[in-house]
């Protein structure tokens, strides 16, 4: 039944939380608060609160979060209307009449997920029979497991119209409740209800308490009008409120302090597959501002692992807008986008847990995403396109609610503009002498790089810090780079921009880089042989040759011909991450050397200091490599 809220009202203020908390666990006041042992999970260390304040308590063990009323229908197991109930009578009040519709509805719902049970334990059923050979082929195909079966009550609904609704007829279930619950498809012609999913396997959705409120079917003939189909709303289900998977995921979130979110089941069962039990995905619809505040109950910086192709971009860009208005103080989301055409079961498939860990591992902040995203629209090479770029980013940043999250957003933006749009020191290198290099570094997606020109001279300390290869001055780490990739030009499918960004000590690779990149751009497939015929005719058979004769006396992965493979692409990723991290350091410690002779400023000397020991670093690191 509904009450009053003023009813409602009176029973928090006459009763309070730490006195209905204190029943069951013990409670040290700290400060404004109590704090205590969770009595939802075995703990030493108390992550217990109550405010009877604010009139709630919070397990930050678990993430359960209530008045005293949710308290008692966690701990006791009661109804709403029964803790209702019990708290009016340590309260000495009296309760209402009864709202006779109110209750009905209640009950009506209690009814419907009664029967939602009903299904899913069929559904399981049904999976085990002959007719459902082809879903579990499917299901073994994809990695899922029996235990993966069990742990995610995954089913199959047989091609028929009405077994579903034959066996729920035959438990005592009421026609209008299967139709309601949405199991059930009533024609508006009048004609004979039937089974909403058919021909499908299953996964039951559940509620944040674990009932079972709808269900997504994914079909098995290729010809169906929607691969994957979920439950209508109903007076279970929203779907802008609901995450497949919370239920389970909340507990793990919290021991391990990242909670990750897919797009779709099979992401979910196969993360959870990779050891990674803490994964949610929305259903079947953009990231709403009513599930992201689900996860920022669970934890503060959720990581959005979305497929890398243009349909993941653009549902992380999506998701960028729905969060931006609701941003507060401490909580965001970070963006691990994945390799192109793969999704985090074909990840977790192929990479196992150290993929994902990769991909965790270089998840890129909101604000960088956002900065990604306005740069991909059109290049800034204008002043009215920069003025357009400002305006994108200003429009997108006013969209913050929060005053001070909005202007810490602007600053951020405000550097990036300033350093994008700031010309580099001129250089001067022989037939280069008066070439002007105007964009500097941004973040590009993924893997920490940015765009630039494709040739840029190098300075004279990156120069001097290079191993000669042969008679051209590139060293070893960039050749192996390039030789990574004209041995495995899948590489540029995922990472031709990166590429093109990356910054040689020697012009001729330069110019070797830029002929790959010509020669692969607008090609449906990437092809080693005759990616070195089309070089071979450039005149640049002395550079090919050097970096042929690198490939026998190097154990790297990717400098020898793979097909497509998550750990080369990874390795590679990583040399070039290390490439670009060393070059950007031998730049700065250019400049810090000629600011302490300008100036001699104590100042200056600790930064140029902290760039050597950078430079040292990143050095031991690349001879360990």
């Amino acid at each position: 039944m509904a009450f009053p809220s003023s009813f409602l009202d009176e029973v928090k203020n006459r009763v309070s939380v730490s006195d209905i908390v204190g029943r069951r666990v013990k409670l040290t006041r700290r400060g404004r608060e109590f704090v205590g042992l969770s009595p939802f999970k075995s703990e030493k260390t108390p992550s217990f609160t109550v405010n009877d304040d604010k009139q709630f308590y919070h397990c930050f063990a678990t993430g359960k979060h209530g008045s005293i009323f949710d308290f008692l229908m966690e701990t006791e197991g009661l109804s709403f209307i029964e803790a209702v109930e019990r708290l009016a009578g340590d309260a000495g009040l009296a309760m209402p009449q009864r709202d006779v519709e109110a209750d009905q509805k209640f009950k009506a719902q209690v009814s419907l997920s009664k029967w939602m049970e009903e299904a899913a334990n069929w559904y399981r059923e049904q999976l085990r029979t002959p007719q459902a050979r082809e879903a579990r082929e499917y299901l073994v195909r994809r990695g899922v497991a029996d235990n993966l079966l069990s742990d995610f009550a995954v089913g199959y609904a047989p091609a028929s119209r009405n077994a579903l609704k034959d066996y729920l007829l035959g438990k005592g279930a009421d026609l209008k409740d299967l139709i309601e619950a949405g199991l059930l498809i009533q024609p508006d012609d009048g004609k004979a209800a039937y089974d909403r999913f058919r021909g499908r396997i299953m996964f039951p959705i559940l509620d944040a308490r674990g009932r079972y409120i709808a269900f997504g079917g994914r079909a098995l003939d290729p010809k169906a009008p929607a691969k994957y189909l979920n439950s209508p709303e109903t007076p279970l289900f929203h779907k802008g409120s609901t995450l497949y998977n919370f239920h389970k995921a909340r507990q793990p979130a919290y021991d391990t302090k990242l909670l990750l979110v897919t797009e779709g089941y099979m992401d979910v069962i196969g993360l959870s597959r990779a050891g990674f039990q803490s994964a949610v995905a929305p259903l079947g619809t953009a990231l709403t501002e009513t599930q992201i505040g689900l996860l920022w109950r669970l934890t503060p910086e959720p990581v959005l692992c979305f497929d890398g192709d243009n349909a993941g971009l653009k549902a992380a860009y999506r998701a960028i807008d729905r969060a931006l208005p609701v941003l507060k103080a401490g909580y965001s989301l970070r963006f691990a986008i994945l390799p192109r055409g793969k999704d985090p079961d074909d990840l977790a498939r192929e990479g196992g847990a150290s993929a994902i860990e990769n991909v965790i591992e270089r998840a890129m902040s909101m604000v960088d995403l956002l900065w990604e995203r306005e740069l991909e629209v059109e290049a800034a090479v204008t002043p009215e396109k920069r003025a357009a770029l400002k305006q994108r980013l200003r429009a997108a940043i006013g969209t913050i609610q929060d005053g001070e999250i909005r202007g810490l957003y602007g600053e951020a933006i405000k550097e990036r503009l300033d350093k994008h749009f700031a010309p580099l020191p001129q250089a001067s290198w022989g037939k280069d002498r008066d070439t002007k290099w105007s964009n500097d570094w941004s973040k590009d997606r993924g893997a920490g790089f940015g765009r630039q020109s494709r040739q840029r001279p190098a300075t004279a300390e990156t120069r001097r810090s290079s191993v000669a290869v042969g008679k051209h001055g590139f060293s070893a780490r960039a050749g192996l780079l390039v030789l990574g990739v004209l041995q495995n030009p899948w590489l540029l499918e995922n990472n031709s921009d990166l590429f093109a960004a990356l910054d040689f000590e020697d012009n001729q690779l330069n110019q070797f880089k830029n002929e790959i990149l010509d020669a692969v751009t607008g090609r449906e497939t990437l092809d080693s042989a005759a990616l070195r015929v089309h070089l071979k005719g450039l005149q640049l058979d002395a550079i090919l040759a050097q970096l042929e004769h690198l490939a026998a006396a190097h154990k790297l992965p990717f400098v020898h011909r793979h097909e497509v493979s998550v750990d080369v692409e990874t390795a590679w990723l990583e040399s070039a991450q290390i490439h670009h991290t060393l070059i950007t350091l031998l730049r700065e410690k250019s400049e810090a050397e000629a600011e302490l002779a300008a100036d001699g400023l104590p100042e200056s000397f600790e930064r140029l200091k902290a760039i050597i020991q950078e430079i040292s670093a990143v050095e031991r690191r690349l001879a360990q490599g």
